[in-house]
């Protein structure tokens, strides 16, 4: 037998308000933890002129573009 509780006029059984119980905990808790993540920013280049600021820019736009391998000099 099954202990029941009268909740507004019905009567329901605790397995059902355990099973709301935790329903709700872990869907706020899936909810609140959700959501959008970011992407982090680069972190800011520190270059003394522009020259080297655009030197910066440039080398890492080799490095990170895989289609267009970086020219080794010799």
């Amino acid at each position: 037998m099954v202990q029941k509780y009268n909740i507004f006029g019905t009567q329901v059984a605790s397995q059902y308000l355990a099973m709301g119980v935790l329903g709700t905990i872990f869907g706020s808790a899936y909810l609140f933890t959700g959501g959008s993540k970011s992407i982090p920013a680069a972190p800011p280049i520190n270059a003394a002129s522009t020259d080297e600021a655009d030197f910066i820019k440039k080398f890492i736009e080799q490095i990170e573009s895989p289609e267009k391998p970086a020219e080794a000099k010799q």
